[in-house]
């Protein structure tokens, strides 16, 4: 049994993952990743690769793995140390999926219907509007709430998503008795949100088709100058004919 004293002595637990669906960007680096290496020494850091969201999408199978263990590597080059922090796979350790049922049972069809999310990404992929796409945050809840965590480093797109999750722990709590630590949303300082290089309404996604659009972490510097001054002269006509 932990007692009280030791209780205390315990780190806030912070859970965070990001998805192989792609190569990660600057924009994953500057918002997570950075952030997620400076936590390490004040928080209990459970870091996932959480591969079974980024099924919601078609992924080919050999191509999947591959970026699974790319997204490993680059956890460890950005300065994720695996003295410090549990670095793991979600496809290994199935009682995510199994929570994930669970937790179904207790989620309203309503409340998934309202994420804004599943709606975006609906009209992105309307030819596989799959029933995981539609349940995806309840995977994430069950990522979240299976390890008790305290704190979940969001950023604005996951925000709703977490707030359910909190329903999710109260609602099961409430019926069950202090089964869940009710998370709350951690917001880092100074924390970036890098946008599109050709399209600065949206966020710059690893999953974007419109590769220039990114910069990833491994891309040819060449071609990320090249990219960058596309970017800028864009930005300068744009404003040009604001003036």
């Amino acid at each position: 049994m932990t007692t009280s004293v030791e209780k205390k002595a315990q780190k806030p637990i912070v859970f965070s993952g990001a998805q192989p669906s792609g190569e990660l960007t600057i924009g994953n680096y500057m918002g997570a990743l950075r952030q997620w290496v400076q936590m390490q020494d004040d928080y209990d850091c459970i870091y996932c690769i959480v591969d079974q969201h980024a099924i919601t999408v078609r992924q080919d199978p050999t191509e999947l793995r591959k970026r699974t263990l790319d997204t490993l590597a680059l956890y460890l080059a950005c300065g994720i140390d695996p003295e410090k922090s549990t670095i793991f796979v979600q496809s290994h350790v199935p009682q995510h999926a199994q929570l994930g049922w669970a937790l179904n049972c207790y989620t309203y069809f309503g409340e998934l219907s309202r994420m804004t999310q599943f709606k975006d990404k609906s009209a992105r992929h309307a030819e596989n509007i799959n029933a995981g796409l539609f349940d995806y945050p309840v995977l994430m809840a069950a990522d979240i709430l299976l390890y008790q965590t305290n704190q979940v480093p969001v950023g604005i797109d996951q925000k709703q998503h977490l707030e359910l999750s909190r329903d999710i722990a109260q609602r099961f709590n409430a019926i069950y008795g202090d089964i869940f630590t009710v998370p709350d949303p951690f917001i880092p300082k100074g924390g970036a949100r890098v946008m599109a290089l050709q399209d600065p309404a949206k966020k710059m996604s690893k999953s974007d088709d419109n590769r220039n659009n990114v910069i990833a972490l491994l891309e040819d510097p060449k071609a990320a100058a090249k990219k960058n001054k596309t970017c800028c002269y864009r930005l300068r006509r744009a404003t040009s004919r604001c003036v």
